[in-house]
């Protein structure tokens, strides 16, 4: 089982992530959106999809400095596994209720306006039900180690998940790890499998291009720069 969980399960995981990328994009590019139901209320998703996205995004950033970044960085800049318990059980708890909030927010919009309920398909459910598993099993993870300097995972589940990417799995790392983490991780696997198959493929679609763009220059109709050419009608004056 610990081979199965810690040695394969994260390859499948991956394996499904890129195939199913591969075979939305080739086969299913007008399926690639979020479905957007704004037309349907705009109130209430205007503060809960904002508290959602920036919630998760800060969930996302605390995961990958947690694990991807060894302590031999932040052991010189005085960051010690105190210190960074600390900024992890406040900062990712507070990120963690706020991605919680605006989806549990998400699916009361969704349940109590019918137009949306009805679009509202068994996969939608599926992805909810695993994504705030994700969520609040990390929160209860790092909440039931809250005292002192907190579960060092850093010499565990981190030095794992870097030797992912060496192909070479270090599986017993993971035995000794509480089982709130362990079961977190698992959730974690899984929620990454789906992310192809359901709408929360968007993330690969995000407009990142859009904060390098040119800047777009609308020019006005200033009469002393006309010339000869006569003023049409939509661009008169008002008087403004």
């Amino acid at each position: 089982m610990t081979t199965l969980l810690w040695g394969v399960l994260p390859y499948v995981a991956f394996a499904l992530l890129v195939a199913g990328l591969i075979w939305r994009y080739r086969y299913d590019k007008y399926g690639w959106t979020t479905r957007s139901s704004q037309v349907h209320d705009s109130k209430l998703l205007n503060i809960a999809s904002p508290a959602f996205h920036y919630g998760i995004l800060f969930v996302l950033a605390g995961h990958l400095v947690g694990l991807f970044v060894p302590k031999s960085w932040t052991d010189p800049i005085g960051v010690g596994e105190h210190t960074y318990h600390v900024f992890s059980l406040y900062g990712g708890t507070a990120a963690g209720a706020l991605a919680v909030a605006g989806a549990l927010l998400l699916v009361h919009r969704r349940r109590t306006h019918a137009p949306i309920f009805r679009a509202t398909t068994v996969n939608d459910k599926l992805m909810y039900v695993v994504l705030l598993a994700a969520i609040a099993m990390g929160m209860a993870a790092k909440l039931t180690h809250s005292t002192g300097d907190g579960y060092n995972y850093h010499a565990s589940i981190a030095l794992w998940a870097r030797s992912l990417f060496t192909l070479q799995p270090k599986t017993y790392l993971m035995e000794g790890v509480p089982v709130l983490y362990r079961v977190h991780a698992t959730i974690g696997m899984a929620l990454i499998a789906l992310v192809p198959y359901t709408r929360l493929v968007h993330v690969f679609s995000a407009p990142v291009q859009y904060l390098f763009r040119p800047y777009a220059v609308y020019r006005g109709r200033d009469p002393r720069q006309l010339g000869s050419r006569p003023e049409r009608r939509g661009w008169e004056r008002t008087g403004v």
